[in-house]
């Protein structure tokens, strides 16, 4: 990462840029989902404030404090992406469902509007009316024009968009995950967390891939309550910075929902420990107070990156995969841990052979200074 030492002048997104190695970028996951490694950023497990200690993701029950509430995110990836054809010309166009186009606080696939926000590849040479048919199942759409916001196009669904997206889609791997054939049968299944529950994301939360049974079992033998938030994974995650000046960066809106339950835990004063970058936003734009968040459904376009004044109000440690260069993602976790202890942690797992990003090894950090 950037030379910048000084967390907040950190304002340029070249500051969060580093070298990876190619062969570090995972393309599948581990042969078991709690087989990553883990690096410990920090106190948590009882070290320096600086320390880093590379461990198992099995070790997660035994490095965090006893009775913490370990909240996840259970949204549900969907198939996002659909193939299609222009029915005039049969020109090839690739479609991935982000929203939907009437955005409402917590409207989701369900919702009665089938129009719905789209990311196109290609894009120049879309109009309005014209008809797109799916290469699978052969469902007809209908582009209804560009989005407002200048990105994508908004297309007409037939029907309902989970049926269609079940018959017409596939799910969405991220570009770095090289696929020649498309999704295989594995990452069906891997790419969703165990928790997975409430469909409409359009990447995984992938901390939270890292869990299963027996690892939730060890973590309510140690007092740990597991609550959770839906917080639909979507271009406020994922979009690139285009200005090097971070100041100018708008973040796209994200749904997300907290349940009654889990504001409640939230309030009792436990430690909480949040399982992605996605719940840490959730619980940062629902917070009313120092360890006090509102339920219900909203929308966030939060932005959380070193030196822009807002404190953690909710969230005092986070387990989170390593991010992309220059990535909001990165940018948060800045603003948890410290500028500086990230940009240590990262040099030492590139260096140290971690698996990198969807599929890759996890870290636990503890929140850099005081609620």
């Amino acid at each position: 990462m950037g030379s910048c030492t000084h967390p907040g002048s950190v304002h340029r997104r070249r500051d969060y840029h580093y070298d990876l190695p190619e062969p570090q970028i995972a393309q599948h996951p581990t042969d078991r989902r709690d087989g990553a490694r883990l690096l410990v950023v920090g106190p948590a497990g009882g070290l320096g404030a600086d320390a880093l200690d590379d461990r198992q993701f099995v070790d997660l029950p035994d490095l965090i404090p006893d009775g913490a509430v370990v909240v996840v995110n259970d949204t549900r990836v969907v198939p996002a992406r659909v193939r299609t054809h222009k029915a005039e010309t049969g020109g090839a166009v690739e479609l991935l469902f982000v929203e939907p186009a009437a955005r409402r606080s917590g409207a989701g696939p369900g919702a009665a509007d089938h129009g719905w926000r789209c990311l196109a590849r290609p894009q120049r040479g879309l109009r309005d009316g014209m008809v797109l048919v799916a290469d699978r199942g052969g469902g007809r759409l209908i582009v209804r024009g560009l989005d407002q916001r200048g990105e994508g196009v908004v297309v007409d669904v037939p029907g309902d968009v989970l049926g269609f997206l079940d018959q017409a889609g596939e799910l969405p791997l991220p570009a770095y995950i090289a696929r020649d054939d498309g999704p295989a049968a594995a990452d069906r299944e891997r790419y969703q967390t165990v928790f997975a529950r409430d469909p409409g994301a359009v990447a995984a939360p992938t901390a939270g891939l890292h869990f299963t049974p027996a690892v939730l079992d060890a973590l309510a033998g140690r007092g740990a309550t597991v609550a959770t938030v839906t917080l639909h994974v979507g271009l406020g995650t994922f979009a690139s910075v285009r200005d090097d000046d971070l100041t100018r960066h708008v973040m796209h809106h994200e749904r997300y929902e907290v349940p009654a339950a889990t504001a409640a835990l939230i309030a009792s004063g436990r430690p909480i420990v949040a399982v992605g970058t996605t719940v840490v936003r959730a619980l940062e734009a629902a917070a009313i107070d120092v360890g006090r968040v509102a339920t219900g459904r909203g929308e966030t376009n939060l932005f959380i990156r070193p030196g822009q004044g807002a404190g953690f109000r909710v969230v005092d440690h986070l387990l989170t995969n390593f991010h992309l260069p220059e990535s909001t993602l990165l940018m948060l976790v800045s603003a948890f841990a410290g500028f500086d202890r990230i940009r240590a942690a990262y040099r030492h797992a590139v260096a140290g052979g971690y698996r990198f990003f969807s599929y890759g090894d996890a870290m636990l950090l503890t929140r850099d200074g005081p609620r």
